[in-house]
């Protein structure tokens, strides 16, 4: 079941938020010659590591204006869709 894109913001949809937030962890994935997808995962495909999760999950919060996430539900993260799907879910939470 497909569903369409819903605003998440009040200038935002739902893709334009997906595709910020993979080219955020694509420019700054350690691995760069890598296509980044919504399936990739952040440590075995990008090369990502504990510090380089860290600043990419500031970028984001600096990016849409997030809150601090938890480190329990950080360490539940492991593919860029996962990153998006915590994007989009925020800032519904924010409405």
């Amino acid at each position: 079941m497909t569903e369409q894109a819903t605003p998440v913001s009040t200038d935002l949809s739902e893709d334009v938020v997906r595709a910020k937030v993979l080219t955020v962890i694509g420019d700054m994935a350690p691995k760069q010659d890598v296509t980044v997808t919504a399936q990739s995962i952040l440590i075995q495909d990008l090369g990502y590591h504990s510090l380089a999760l860290m600043e990419v999950a500031f970028a984001l919060e600096d990016e849409f204006d997030l809150d601090p996430i938890d480190e329990k539900t950080a360490r539940q993260i492991t593919t860029v869709g996962a990153v998006q799907d915590l994007v989009i879910k925020k800032l519904a939470d924010k409405k």
